[in-house]
Order: structure tokens, then sequence, then C-alpha cells
């Protein structure tokens, strides 16, 4: 069979998000390269009624996780593309995937022992800002500064993606231009990898297998976007929560220190929560008020997401 029959091969991967230790966790699993995966299985037309259908059947078989809130993302089909499960030798096919985005509140152990809770942020460590810049984000931009070798637009992608003047806002939602950027620069450990060049000695962040890290960086994109204009963070939260650990759950997924006050205020604002008249004794200190989401459908109306007023 030539390359012109060799047909497509359909995957579906997917990002499944949860909170665990105050941290933004990613369910992964081993690759065949020892690397983290996301969870991924093939699309059988024959077989499979929906793709989400089979995407649900294959995450807990893989992982023993049954998948609540799921969202397409993207469709990968770029030359070249590689499942970490794919059939090596000739009659390798070109692979389309299709990923999805997946959020948890269940955010227990793995019921199978390869499956792994693996932090976001040690994946993409520059997206982190809670802190103020994190340390690997001078050099990075030092080694971008001197691959745009004066390249006008390649500095403006430098200082517009990573906020390196004042004219410019950090944007916490361009997670996947940020990793195409490092891509395309040579400064991740998968641009290596696939150009068939020596292991880079200090690529910041996880790698991972395939395009996973990129499917990963769109999936986290979405997310943080997602947050300022739907209520998609409660689907990350038990149900019953202090108000403290809600903003600790959007500073997780943001990678931003909140404005303890403002954001309150504008959760409040919102009217998605309203107190339970109960209050916790597991913050260590003066017991809190929990709350609960309100009744109903939260899906429709306008601005239902949560404000995220960042620290100055």
């Amino acid at each position: 069979m030539g390359p012109a029959e060799q047909g497509v091969r359909i995957g579906l991967s997917a990002v499944v998000i949860a909170l665990r230790d105050r941290k933004a966790c990613v369910l992964t699993t081993p690759g065949d390269d020892g690397e983290a995966a996301l969870p991924f299985g093939p699309f059988d037309p024959a077989r499979d009624r929906t793709f989400e259908l089979a995407l649900r059947a294959f995450v807990t078989a893989q992982t023993g996780f049954r998948l609540g809130f799921v969202e397409q993302l993207y469709t990968f089909g770029d030359l070249g593309r590689e499942s970490p499960r794919a059939t090596p030798g000739p009659e390798r096919r070109r692979e389309v995937s299709v990923g999805y985005l997946a959020l948890t509140a269940d955010a227990a152990e793995a019921p199978l022992s390869e499956a792994r809770w693996t932090p976001v942020l040690d994946i993409f460590p520059w997206e982190d800002r809670r802190d103020g810049p994190p340390a690997c984000l001078a050099p990075l931009v030092a080694d971008l500064t001197a691959w745009a070798a004066g390249d006008p637009r390649r500095q403006a992608r430098i200082e517009t993606l990573f906020a390196t003047t004042p004219a410019h806002r950090w944007n916490e939602g361009r997670v996947l231009d940020r990793y195409e950027l490092l891509y395309e620069a040579g400064l991740v450990a998968e641009a290596a990898r696939d150009q068939d060049r020596p292991p880079l000695p200090n690529a910041p962040g996880r790698a991972m297998a395939s395009d996973h890290r990129r499917i990963l960086a769109t999936g986290l994109g979405r997310l943080r976007s997602k947050l300022k204009y739907r209520p998609v963070l409660f689907d990350l939260m038990p149900r019953a929560f202090t108000l403290s650990e809600l903003q600790t759950a959007a500073e997780a997924v943001s990678g931003l220190s909140l404005h303890k006050q403002n954001f309150r205020r504008g959760v409040e604002r919102t009217g998605l929560v309203q107190p339970t008249g109960r209050l916790s004794a597991a913050t260590g200190g003066r017991p809190a008020e929990l709350f609960r989401v309100i009744d109903g459908d939260l899906s429709t109306g306008e601005a239902l997401g949560l404000p995220l007023p960042a620290q100055r």
C-alpha cells in the first residue's frame, strides 16, 4: 500500500483537569517513550457511535475515571504528528486527533496505577505568575531575544506574548501562542526531539509525548479564557466551598495572583453563589462561611464568568 492509499487514522485526546493540593492538575498516562501523555485512544467508525462516547469509554478504560463536563477543543492534523500509541513501521497512517477538554471535581488518586495527576504549571512553568514573574522567564526571554536576532516581527511577538515591556499586558489566555513561539525558537524539548537534534539540557517544563503539550496548551488557554464569561470554575469545585478556596482555584488555573477583596466583591456581583449557612473548620484558623453554586442552569445568559482582578 503506497502513501496515498494509507488513509487517515482518527484519534481522540483528552485534557482532563482537576484541582489537587491547591494546584491545577492534568490527568496523564505514560507514553511509549516514557514521557507523560494525555489519555488517547482511536476512533473506530464501525464501532463507535460518537466521538464523545468513544472518548468517555477509553478515558475510563485507561485511567479508571468517568468524565463529567466535556467540550471539544480542536482538531490536530499536522503532517508528521504521531500518537504515543501509534503502530510503528511502514503501515503507519496519517493521524488526525480530536482534542477534548474535560473538567472534574473528583481529584482522588487515579484508580489505575499508571494514570497520574500532573501539575499543569510544572509543564508550563512560564505560565505561573502568582508570585510575580517566574524564575525561568528571564532566561527564556534572553534566549528568545537571541533567536530573534533583531528581526522586528519576531521581537514584537516576544514583547506581546511575554509582556516584556510596560506597553504590553500579560494575557493569560494565550498559552498556545507562547508555547508555539518557544517551539519555533527551538527552546522546548519537543522541538529538539521532532527535529532529531540532541536533547536540550535546560529545557523548561516537563516534555510530553507526541504533540500532547500543544494539545494541553490549547486546553489550558481555552479554560483560562472561559473563566471570564462562563462559570466553568465550579466544575472543579466541591459542592460546598469557601470564597478563599474559590479564589485559590481561580489563581491555580489562571496562574495569576488575585486581589482578595476585589475578587470577593466580583463574585458577589455575579449572583452565582449563595451561603449554605454552615462554616468550614478546615481552614486551619477562624471558621469560614461555606457557599454553594445557585440552583438552575448556568450555561445561558451573559457575563456569567468570574472576575480575575490581578494584584497590582
